[in-house]
């Protein structure tokens, strides 16, 4: 069967890492990216917007979209942030941004998209989770909240869109992204760290994005073969 043309695709946390390089996937492949973030997104049509406020994100994607032509084909949600550190020495406020932006943040950006997407021929939407979200280590008490209910949002959205919406779960492993930048020494990967390219993953999500119309990929585990948290 032939692949389903990638079309218009909503890239959440677009400016770097994963998001990033989805965004460059798309746009090679001949998609149109579109992409939210905190920061501007380089060659791209984004909206500026903070994904802990949730209101301000669905706004954003309904301002983005409609700038767009009102046109939304695929959504991926890539998106996230942690503070690491003991439950009890974490900010509050920097324990529930986690949360907020992670799975609450998801959620809005989905929420916002479901009525563009419904208008698609072929509409997929693909949440990024983590290998915390299926296993749970210490001093990580909020990633894993926020992942953990990312597997159970998508979960539950695929049983409420089925035959309406693809929706997919993608679980990557350790990348080599700037997202262990500001952390404290003992909790960034160490120096023999074997991490997956963001390019990498980036390359399976267009192959969950092109399936065939029927075919649904629910779930994928994407990690560098030394991966030292999966399974």
């Amino acid at each position: 069967m032939p692949e389903a043309p990638l079309g218009t695709v909503l890239i959440t946390g677009a400016a770097s890492g994963l998001g990033a390089a989805v965004a460059a996937a798309v746009r090679d492949a001949g998609g149109r990216p579109l992409g939210l973030d905190r920061a501007p997104v380089d060659g791209v049509p984004h909206e500026v917007v903070d994904l802990s406020d949730t209101r301000a994100a669905e706004d954003a994607v309904r301002r983005l979209v409609d700038g767009a032509g009102g046109v939304l084909d695929a959504v991926v949600t890539s998106a996230g942030t942690d503070r690491c550190g003991a439950l009890a020495d974490v900010d509050g406020a920097d324990w529930d941004r986690v949360v907020m932006v992670n799975l609450l943040g998801t959620a809005a950006v989905v929420r916002a998209s479901l009525p563009y997407l419904r208008s698609s021929a072929h509409p997929r939407v693909v949440t990024v989770a983590s290998t915390l979200g299926h296993r749970a280590v210490g001093d990580a008490t909020a990633y894993c909240a926020s992942k953990f209910g990312v597997v159970g949002f998508t979960r539950a959205l695929q049983a409420e869109l089925k035959g309406q919406v693809g929706v997919s779960l993608l679980t990557p492993g350790g990348m080599a992204t700037a997202f262990f930048d500001d952390r404290d020494e003992q909790y960034k990967p160490g120096p023999d760290a074997k991490l997956n390219s963001p390019e990498a993953v980036a390359a399976t999500v267009l192959h969950v994005l092109t399936q065939p119309p029927g075919c649904q990929i629910y779930e994928l585990v994407v990690a560098s073969a030394w991966e030292g948290s999966w399974p």
